[in-house]
C-alpha cells in the first residue's frame, strides 16, 4: 500500500533551497520539498510526504485526522517505517525511539 503521512516543517535547509527537515511523531528527516516550488512551505507547515517528498501542505487539523486514520487503520507502523527509511536523521545517526531504522544515503 502507498502511504502519505503528515510531517511539520521543522527546519530549512541552508544552501538547499528545495529541502526541507519534517518531523513525523518526533523523527527528523529531510525531505525534497521541490513538488511545491508554487507555493513552497515554510517552518511551521505541515505536509503530506511520501518516499521522502513532500506532496502538498496540509492543515494541522488535516495531518492530526491523517495520523488518527492511519493509527485506526493499522497502517501507523509501516508509515513509521517509511519515515525512518528516507535516511539518517537530521543529527547524523538514528532516531532514538528504540525502533530499528534501515539507513539509505540521501
Amino acid at each position: 500500500m502507498c502511504l502519505a503521512i503528515p510531517g511539520k516543517i521543522v527546519e530549512l535547509v541552508d544552501g538547499q533551497s528545495e529541502v526541507g527537515v519534517v518531523e513525523v511523531a518526533g523523527v527528523r528527516r529531510k525531505v525534497q520539498l521541490g513538488l511545491l516550488s508554487e507555493d513552497m512551505p515554510i517552518k511551521g507547515d505541515w505536509v503530506l510526504i511520501h518516499v521522502g517528498f513532500a506532496l502538498s501542505k496540509i492543515s494541522e487539523f488535516d495531518a492530526d485526522e491523517q495520523m488518527r486514520l492511519l493509527s485506526m487503520l493499522g497502517e501507523i507502523d509501516q508509515a513509521m517505517e517509511e519515515v525512518r527509511g528516507y535516511g539518517a536523521d537530521v543529527l547524523g545517526r538514528e532516531s532514538s525511539d528504540n525502533h530499528e531504522s534501515r539507513s539509505r544515503p540521501n
